[in-house]
């Protein structure tokens, strides 16, 4: 889809959250991925956090972001799977007014073409929380790419048409 370079670019303040019990700062390369990512094409990270595979640490943190006014958005990675310990889209579930079906969907199409059938272990998902945007993507580096070279980097530029999501985010928290 077309960017439209005669419109101004909106830089939109992301927090990074990697959902994992093993990474840390130093090993996290699906974080360090996305913030690469979102800083090439012009975003702020507002904030990064890793936390423990938990429904509850999990809603703390999303709320806190959520609840902050420097936060538009919150990318997740990691937590996504079908395993017990897998709870990403259950902490989301807890926070979201809105889901955002068509991100799932969409995501492991996408991934389809990568990593086929196997996409169908993904719960990639998304919503939106008090007019904030949470999109949460599997923990691997080549998920991160698809999700954001594939959805993410067009729906986050204000320039992208025909529509984006940060066209929206003012309308967010309409009654």
């Amino acid at each position: 889809m077309p960017i439209d370079e005669t419109l101004p670019f909106t830089p939109v303040r992301i927090a990074v959250l990697t959902v994992s019990d093993t990474r840390t700062a130093a090993d996290d390369r699906s974080g360090d991925t996305l913030v690469a990512l979102l800083g090439d094409a012009g975003h702020e990270m507002a904030a990064r956090a890793i936390v423990k595979d938990d429904v509850p640490a999990l809603v703390a943190q999303l709320t806190a972001w959520i609840d902050d006014p420097q936060v538009d958005c919150i990318i997740s990675t990691g937590g996504t799977g079908v395993t017990g310990r897998d709870v990403t889209p259950e902490a989301l579930d807890q926070v979201a007014e809105k889901l955002i079906p068509g991100f799932g969907e969409l995501f492991r199409w996408l991934s389809y073409a990568t990593i086929g059938t196997s996409t169908v272990q993904s719960r990639a998902c998304a919503g939106v929380a008090r007019g904030t945007y949470i999109f949460c993507l599997p923990g691997s580096t080549g998920a991160v790419k698809d999700g954001w070279n594939g959805i993410l980097k067009d729906q986050l530029d204000s320039r992208h048409r025909p529509c984006n999501f940060v066209e929206l985010m003012p309308r967010l928290r309409e009654r």
